[in-house]
């Protein structure tokens, strides 16, 4: 591993446009310099400061309750009591890089106040640089940035590791754990820690999801039993707790803010939802799977999708990268996007091709025939809209993809 001074030279030769003359072995890893080519093309410079303002403390308060982290904070806080009593610092931001919580020592915390690592910030690229949060929340996956492999001048005595907490139910992310601190006080380690502590939280996830599941099916299988036709019960995110009849998918994608009564959903077609507790009971009209002709994607606030086919509409609110790849193939047309020039769109990496079809699976399973692969592309008899924001900085504001930095800068 690189010492501390071959990053700096590294980094000196990179971000000075002659990272050809970098010496041998000295190269940015591929991650770092991945990352500051994003930031680079978002207008960032080596010496800024963060420019987006810190949230209120009521703002925190209310993210914190919205993010359904609180509850999970002292036990990711017990399981990395070593790096507090190496004087480390334990951050917990939430899916858009807002830091929530920060546990540590009086003096680490001081040193994060000098940086603006305070609470209620937004540690993503796209406001302070390469940073093991903001680049995690990017790839979906840890990372531990030392030192000067941060792309801002003043985070170069930092150093941070930190992995998402996912939900592996919902498949959502939830926010980030993080570990930070003087980067002479980093150890290779830090990573594997944060990782387990990740992992460890989305166990915890999985086996209560699993409970109220089965809680859910033993309440609704008497109910089903008596019913004629297609019927479904499925928890609040869709997953089958029982079902009667010829369809019966693991999982059903659900319009978002479902409130009961005639609905139509993705693959299946025309439905009746009735509520259930802990989920819906989905009666399905007929055996008939209709096609989809009309989608928008809504950037000016939340991103979301809506849907529309020949018996009724359906929405649902996307997750960043989701909308970013519907941002790629939105503007690809019918030409479609290969693997690696989609993960090149999201990452301006194109070898990571694996962790872009892994996201474009988990898309497809929501949306449905819509997409289509081999190019991924969106099928050619649906008609297709954009909505974007009156200010482009405002869409996506938390995303360093490529592709939403060529939609800002050319609207």
């Amino acid at each position: 591993m690189p010492d501390e001074q071959q990053l700096h030279r590294t980094r000196d030769a990179a971000l000075s446009g002659a990272r050809t003359k970098a010496p041998t072995g000295a190269l940015p890893r591929d991650t770092i310099a991945a990352s500051w080519r994003r930031v680079a093309a978002g207008g960032l410079e080596p010496g800024s400061h963060p420019e987006v303002a810190p949230l209120s403390s009521e703002d925190v308060e209310r993210r914190r309750a919205e993010s359904r982290l609180g509850e999970f904070v002292p036990r990711l806080a017990a399981a990395l009591t070593s790096v507090t009593d190496a004087g480390q610092m334990i951050v917990v931001a939430d899916a858009d890089g807002r830091v929530l919580w920060r546990i540590g020592s009086s003096g680490v915390r001081r040193m994060a106040d000098g940086l603006g690592f305070v609470g209620g910030s937004a540690w993503t690229e796209g406001n302070v640089g390469t940073n093991a949060i903001g680049t995690s929340l990017v790839l979906d996956e840890g990372v531990q940035i030392r030192g000067p492999e941060h792309f801002v001048d003043s985070h170069m005595a930092w150093g941070c590791a930190a992995a998402p907490l996912k939900d592996p139910w919902s498949g959502k992310t939830l926010g980030v754990v993080d570990v930070s601190g003087p980067s002479r006080g980093m150890h290779p380690a830090e990573l594997a820690l944060v990782e387990m502590a990740a992992r460890l939280t989305a166990m915890e996830l999985l086996d209560r999801r699993r409970g109220e599941l089965d809680r859910l099916r033993a309440r609704a299988a008497p109910l089903l039993a008596r019913l004629g036709g297609d019927a479904l019960a499925v928890d609040v995110d869709g997953h089958l707790a029982v079902g009667v009849g010829s369809r019966l998918p693991d999982r059903v994608a659900l319009p978002e803010g479902m409130a009961g009564g005639r609905i139509w959903l993705p693959t299946l077609g025309p439905a009746l939802a009735e509520p259930l507790a802990g989920g819906w009971l989905l009666r399905l009209d007929g055996d008939v799977t209709e096609a989809a002709t009309a989608l928008t994607l809504d950037l000016t606030g939340r991103p979301t999708l809506r849907v529309t086919g020949p018996s009724g509409s359906w929405s649902r609110e996307l997750s960043p990268r989701h909308a970013e790849i519907l941002v790629s193939l939105l503007q690809a047309g019918s030409a479609g996007r290969t693997a690696a020039q989609l993960a090149e769109d999201l990452f301006d990496d194109p070898a990571r091709v694996v962790t872009a079809r892994a996201e474009m699976s988990r898309l497809r399973r929501a949306v449905g025939s819509v997409l289509l692969s081999g190019p991924y592309r969106i099928a050619s008899d649906v008609t297709t809209g954009l909505a974007l924001p009156a200010d482009p900085t405002a869409t996506l504001p938390g995303s360093s993809a490529p592709v939403v930095l060529r939609l800002r800068q050319h609207r």
